[in-house]
């Protein structure tokens, strides 16, 4: 029930239209939040920074050309992005997501396959980085290239994944859409 109420002030948050509501909002976080707090909002500032500046200053160059006051959508916006991703970074720092999403088997099965994916590629890359390491004596001549390098293989190796990850949910029944298996 408890996790139903959660849901449902995320639900809440997200239809906020009202500064003054969202602050509140906020505010209410913040007091959930209230031992970590700190610790979870330097979490969310650095993982929200560049998107969050990128869309303000998108915003404020628009602004200028249709000549109207950019800083309360800044502000709005700003404080939305935070207050949702804190609530979330909250919300899984005390439920597991494993448990939240145990209601259903299928569920269940989609995160399974998700972790897997994120668990992998993400070894992949610390085994790319590394050898990057490892192995180039001056990396900056180098960065461009095995960004490049490591973006095409992820692309490819995703982009085959998908596809086998389909092939496999299909043949386990999740998909009812009449094709036939490729």
């Amino acid at each position: 029930m408890k996790q139903i109420l959660l849901f449902f002030f995320f639900f809440l948050i997200l239809s906020l239209k009202n500064i003054e509501y969202l602050a509140l909002a906020f505010a209410v976080v913040e007091l959930i939040a209230f031992k970590n707090a700190w610790k979870l909002s330097k979490k969310v500032i650095k993982s929200i920074f560049f998107f969050n500046l990128s869309v303000s200053i998108g915003y404020l160059i628009l602004s200028i050309f249709k000549s109207i006051n950019p800083w309360y959508y800044i502000a709005y916006i700003n404080l939305k992005v935070f207050t949702l991703t804190l609530f979330v970074f909250w919300f899984f720092s005390k439920v597991s997501i494993i448990e939240f999403f145990s209601f259903s088997k299928e569920m269940s099965y989609l995160l399974t396959i998700t972790l897997s994916q994120i668990y992998s590629y993400k070894k992949t890359f610390e085994d790319f980085r590394m050898a990057f390491k490892a192995r180039v004596v001056n990396l900056r001549n180098k960065e461009k290239v095995f960004v490049k390098n490591v973006f095409m293989f992820f692309l490819k190796k995703s982009m085959h994944d998908a596809h086998e990850r389909a092939l496999a949910m299909r043949a386990r029944g999740f998909f009812d859409d009449g094709s036939k298996n490729e």
